[in-house]
């Protein structure tokens, strides 16, 4: 666009200079030639000659001083020429340069562009990732609630069982002491009857401590013949002596166990089986232990076992020896361990 301004303004200013140049000369030629017409004529217009002189010396000064201006003009036409090519030179360079810029800045705009496009996918990238983050924060924010809520519940279910278990602790030590009480029970018990049966001992008889409870066993031959249920004087002495520790320990129950060995019994004196034998026997010793002592009946149970709990299992003379027997099952009454049970 500068370009095209720059020829204008150059044919403009050569147009001017043409237009200036032809007009004077043009004047000169016609006044030459009134001139030489004046020369042939001036014999005759003599008396016009001073006058056509001076206009003809007004003439040469304007055409010189036309022609000055002509010379001016040209002189500033060339310099305008010479500063217009210059200009134009110039202006190429500058445009050049200019599309060099321009291409420059273009390619640094594509540059850029790229470069922008780069950040904005970045950017993009960037976002996502930090959507993601805040999502995976607010999951775990969530599920951290979710925790504590269920925490806060465990805690609140561990104190309630850590006070259950507390309270047990404090049964379970109620209980132990009970039982460390009735362990204690037991043995001076167990020592009771052996100091009062200490003649008896291995002789038929033996005393055992086991469960928690104390085991009187008396064979058959220490209180009944084979096959009869009457207890023999040597069996009612030893009876009695047991029956005087019992009657001044009334915290005690009793259990009477008659066992028989597993020979059939063949029914004599209204007695069937064993079973029959084993309950009779067990009846007589609970009569005995009540008519020679105090001790209130409700303490005292009679079993018959039959054959169905023998020591010795084998088919032996010593074995079925050992089974006919009977059993006086001493157990402390366990009323303040049954509280206890009972507040669990």
């Amino acid at each position: 666009m500068n370009t095209t301004r720059l020829l204008i303004i150059l044919a403009t200013i050569t147009t001017l200079y043409f237009s200036v140049s032809c007009v004077p000369v043009r004047q000169y030629q016609d006044m030459k030639s009134r001139s030489e017409k004046c020369e042939q004529e001036r014999d005759y217009l003599k008396s016009q000659n001073k006058e056509l002189t001076e206009k003809s010396a007004e003439t040469d000064l304007g055409v010189t001083k036309i022609q000055k201006q002509i010379d001016a003009l040209k002189l500033d036409t060339l310099t305008l020429g010479t500063s217009l090519r210059k200009m134009i030179v110039q202006y190429d360079k500058i445009n050049q340069l200019n599309d060099e810029l321009m291409k420059k800045l273009k390619l640094k705009n594509i540059e850029s562009a790229e470069e922008a496009q780069k950040l904005l996918v970045q950017l993009q990238q960037l976002q996502e990732t930090l959507q993601k983050k805040e999502d995976d924060l607010k999951k775990m924010e969530k599920d951290l609630n979710m925790k504590k809520t269920n925490l806060d519940e465990l805690t609140t279910q561990l104190d309630e069982k850590d006070q259950a278990i507390q309270k047990k602790n404090v049964r379970l030590l109620e209980l132990e002491s009970v039982l460390s009480k009735k362990d204690s029970m037991v043995k001076a018990l167990k020592d009771k009857v052996s100091n009062a049966l200490q003649g008896y001992e291995g002789n038929g008889l033996s005393i055992v401590q086991k469960n928690g409870k104390v085991y009187v066993s008396l064979e058959e031959k220490v209180l009944f013949q084979s096959g009869k249920w009457d207890v023999g004087t040597k069996g009612q002495k030893t009876l009695k002596d047991l029956a005087a520790v019992l009657e001044k320990n009334s915290d005690i129950n009793v259990v009477i166990e008659g066992h028989t060995d597993d020979v059939p019994f063949k029914g004599t004196n209204g007695i069937e089986d064993n079973w029959d034998l084993s309950t009779k026997r067990a009846t007589a010793i609970v009569k005995i232990i009540l008519s020679n002592s105090k001790i209130d009946a409700k303490r005292l149970m009679a079993a018959g076992r039959s054959q169905y709990m023998p020591i010795d299992a084998a088919k032996t003379p010593e074995a079925r020896t050992k089974n006919r027997r009977t059993e006086i099952i001493l157990t402390p009454k366990l009323d303040e361990l049954f509280k206890v049970l009972e507040s669990n």
